[in-house]
Formats: C-alpha cells, structure tokens, sequence
C-alpha cells in the first residue's frame, strides 16, 4: 500500500482490512528496521516508504516469490481468474501507442493515490466511476487500464467494465510502483497541472 503512496494508519488499516493497532505495530516494526518513514500533519501522522530502494526491494521480493514458489502462481490464477483472457499489454507497447495518441490510458485506483502519483498521461477514473465514464469514453482509441500492479483486480474489472459497454479495452499488468522501479517518470497532480 505504501508503494502506492504516503498514508495515514488509519487509512492503512482501513484498506488492508487490519486494525489500527495492528496496522501500527506493522509500521512500528518497518520503521525499526528504517524502512519506512514517518511525518506529522496536525493530529494525524503519515508514512512513506523510506527511499526508492525499498521500493525496488518490495519488486525484488515479490520476483523471487513469484520465481521460487511454484504455488504463488496456482494462488495468483486462482484470484486473478480471468488473467489471461483478457488482453495485457506491455509498457513497451503501451508508450508507442501513447505517443502515437491511439489508446487512453486510465488510472482506477483511488484519487488520493492518482493523485501521489500516475503514469505520465493517465487520467483518474476510480473503478467506481467507471461506468459513467464509459459513456463519455473516446469511442475510437482502446482504453488501457492500470491499477496498483500485476495482483490487482481492478485492471481487470475495468476491463470487462469496458467491454460490455463496447469499448476495445486492455489492462496494464504493472502499476506505478513497478513503472517508478524501471526508472520511468512518474506525473503528481503538482507536476501535471
């Protein structure tokens, strides 16, 4: 979650579905190890991962799992039922296409993630939104959704969002964090606007 961007403990709780007093000894024990980092605003204090090479740490992490545990892959086409059916593309693939203007790219997770940080191009359309926008969706370039990286669904509810609305649609497997790790720009809402 924190790849994603800085967060309250209670937002964290609330979105992992801990308890605040569990989510605070899971960030008591990473700030220990100084791989988070802490500030206050006001009465709330919010974390952050503590530099991108905990970033890069948390990518090589999941790449070994992925790699050395052969039931991580059983687990993941379990959760992820329709994975392969519908279409991936590749962030190669998708910046030609972006820069020849004929894909939209949409960012489905939460606006205060958007707006920590998004694809260079994106726009914020929650996964809740979805389907009000696909009435005013461009009608003659896919649209390409992301979310927070290749275990979660919303790419993949997008997509079948889209496709029964009529709209030729792809799912992005990688998200920000994974974006941000090949060392490729990343927009905030301060650098966009």
């Amino acid at each position: 979650m924190l790849v994603q961007g800085e967060r309250s403990v209670d937002a964290l709780a609330a979105a992992t579905e801990l308890s605040i007093a569990n989510a605070s000894q899971h960030l008591h024990v990473l700030a220990g190890a100084r791989l988070v980092e802490s500030r206050r605003e006001a009465q709330r204090v919010l974390y952050r991962l503590a530099d991108p090479s905990v970033e890069a740490l948390w990518q090589t992490l999941r790449l070994t799992a992925e790699q050395r545990l052969a039931e991580l892959d059983a687990v993941a086409r379990e959760y992820l039922v329709h994975r392969d059916e519908l279409e991936p593309i590749d962030r190669i693939e998708l910046t030609k296409r972006m820069r020849a203007g004929s894909v939209t790219l949409i960012d489905v997770r939460p606006v205060e993630e958007f707006a920590q940080g998004h694809l260079p191009g994106a726009i914020s359309v929650p996964l809740d939104e979805l389907r009000t926008w696909a009435k005013r969706a461009p009608k003659r370039k896919q649209v390409v959704a992301y979310c927070r990286g290749p275990y979660c669904v919303w790419a993949l509810e997008a997509v079948e969002i889209l496709a029964d609305q009529g709209i030729h649609a792809a799912r992005l497997e990688e998200g920000v964090g994974e974006w941000r790790t090949a060392g490729l720009p990343i927009e905030t809402e301060r650098s966009a606007s």
